[in-house]
């Protein structure tokens, strides 16, 4: 192969993605196997997630499907992972993925419905700490009957339509084809859009994390809730009622960091919204009130009727949550006059990659399953005293949960203690004090990463991140102040008040 065929192939190799960042992902690829002959499969299977990681962090310089997708090739080919055991975690997690294809696009056609109550929202509540207060408050809400990635998901559409609409008027572009090109605005204009980036940005984060305080509460909250509740056959009123010593404490805990995060300005909260961007809204809402006629309030209506359907049928578990998304998908196309099938075809732009992702990420989740990466630790905390090891499995399940995905981390936890439970080693008393700690301990301090909740990586990767400049980093730190004050108030009352 010649030269400059070499360099041909060196510049395709995953895009425009920096050099630096090319040289690292193929010194991965050179390294893996090495470490695997010289160390083992325990130290390579732990290289491998933190490698897998890095490609998370910089997901915004190469979006992870590319890069991680070329490690989890990898990981099976030098014998780290099956093909089998990765098609078990798919199997497992068809619920999951049902949800994103479906639940996401569903949501898709509830767009002007969601940008009208928002936008009402934003241009009447002029206070910012109430605004944000407001934001958590309905995704906690919203989280506990329906799920996080689906509330992650409006999140991210009413994101997109609010900068759609100062992006147009700013740009005097009439197409919102490329909402990330700032060319053609003044200096005023660029300082004016960087503050509402920041506001944006502080919403979306409160929004975010409401998820996870909501998603706690409940059994249709997060995925894990469902198989921890299966275990114990707890149902949606006893896993509620079980929850509450843990999950209201912290609840509160996170509205009061919402409100002190704002109020002192402190990692990155607090941005104001420009009165000049807010009388671009109020006209918008305006000019979009005064020329609605009876079809586009018969569409809103049939949204409002759908999204009713959708919190029933959810909170009461009418179907596997993506089935749900489905007949969403089907009803708001049906009486809303989408027939074409290019028209519908958006509606799936968002999330398949991010599909594609979570699939990649189950061939990490593999890894770690294959090797017993977290084997000692479970050993380690069983082992403890029993009135330390609601605290320890609280940390151990907050720390894995951190870097890995927590629904894994709740499942390998809730089993093996299950297993405990059925050979005799604890009571069933212990066996739902654990179960709670396990279930606390994954939804809680997983905030602290992208890696940890799915919604995070699934904001991280979406549309919305490169617009208002939501990092990897970004989101860890806005995240810092929810993750240290979730994971003590939740430690303590795992530790004191069950």
């Amino acid at each position: 192969m010649t030269t400059t065929m070499t360099q041909a192939i060196f510049k395709n190799f995953l895009g425009n993605s920096p050099v630096w960042y090319k040289q690292a992902i193929i010194a991965f690829l050179v390294l893996n196997p090495f470490i695997l002959y010289l160390a083992g499969p325990t130290v390579a299977g732990w290289l491998l997630i933190f490698e897998f990681i890095f490609t998370l962090a910089l997901a915004l310089k190469c979006y992870p499907l590319q890069p991680g997708g070329l490690l989890a090739v990898q990981a099976i080919a030098i014998g780290l992972a099956t093909p089998e055991t990765v098609y078990h975690e798919v199997e497992s997690n068809l619920e999951v993925l049902l949800l994103l294809m479906f639940m996401v696009a569903g949501i898709y056609f509830m767009q002007s419905m969601l940008l009208w109550v928002f936008t009402k929202l934003l241009v009447n509540v002029r206070s910012k700490i109430l605004l944000s207060l407001m934001f958590s408050m309905v995704a906690a809400v919203l989280s506990a009957f329906l799920d996080a990635l689906t509330v992650t998901a409006v999140l991210i559409s009413v994101g997109v339509g609010f900068y759609s609409v100062y992006h147009k008027v700013a740009s005097g572009n009439k197409s919102n084809h490329d909402h990330t090109v700032d060319d053609g605005l003044n200096d005023e204009r660029r300082a004016e859009l960087s503050e509402f980036r920041s506001f944006l940005r502080s919403l979306i984060m409160h929004g975010a994390v409401g998820t996870a305080l909501g998603g706690v509460c409940t059994l249709v909250g997060e995925p894990q809730n469902l198989l921890i509740a299966e275990k114990l056959g707890w149902d949606f009123i006893t896993f509620f009622m079980k929850m509450v010593p843990v999950s209201m404490p912290v609840l509160a805990a996170g509205l009061l960091t919402c409100v002190l995060v704002e109020k002192f300005k402190v990692f990155d909260y607090g941005t104001e919204l420009p009165d000049s961007i807010r009388s671009i809204l109020e006209d918008f809402d305006r000019k979009e009130d005064a020329k609605r006629d009876q079809r586009d309030n018969a569409k809103l209506g049939v949204q409002i009727l759908v999204a009713l359907f959708l919190v029933l049928a959810l909170a009461f578990h009418w179907a596997a949550v993506g089935l749900i998304g489905l007949t969403v998908i089907i009803l708001l196309t049906a009486f809303n006059g989408i027939i074409e099938e290019h028209q519908i075809g958006k509606a799936f732009e968002e999330a398949l990659p991010f599909t594609a992702l979570l699939v990649v990420f189950f061939v990490i989740v593999s890894v770690i399953h294959e090797q017993h990466l977290f084997s000692p630790v479970i050993d380690y905390v069983l082992a403890m005293p029993r009135d330390a090891q609601p605290g320890m499995f609280f940390i151990a399940n907050g720390v894995l949960s951190a870097i890995s995905d927590n629904v894994f981390v709740a499942t390998v936890y809730i089993n093996e203690v299950a297993a405990a439970f059925e050979k005799g080693t604890i009571d069933r008393a212990q066996f739902e004090v654990l179960a709670i700690a396990i279930n606390t301990g994954t939804n809680l301090p997983s905030v602290a990463t992208p890696n940890g909740q799915a919604a995070f990586l699934f904001l991280l990767t979406s549309a919305l991140a490169p617009l208002i400049r939501l990092s990897y980093g970004k989101m860890v730190m806005m995240a810092m102040p929810y993750t240290i004050v979730l994971s003590v108030v939740g430690y303590f009352a795992v530790t004191y008040f069950l």
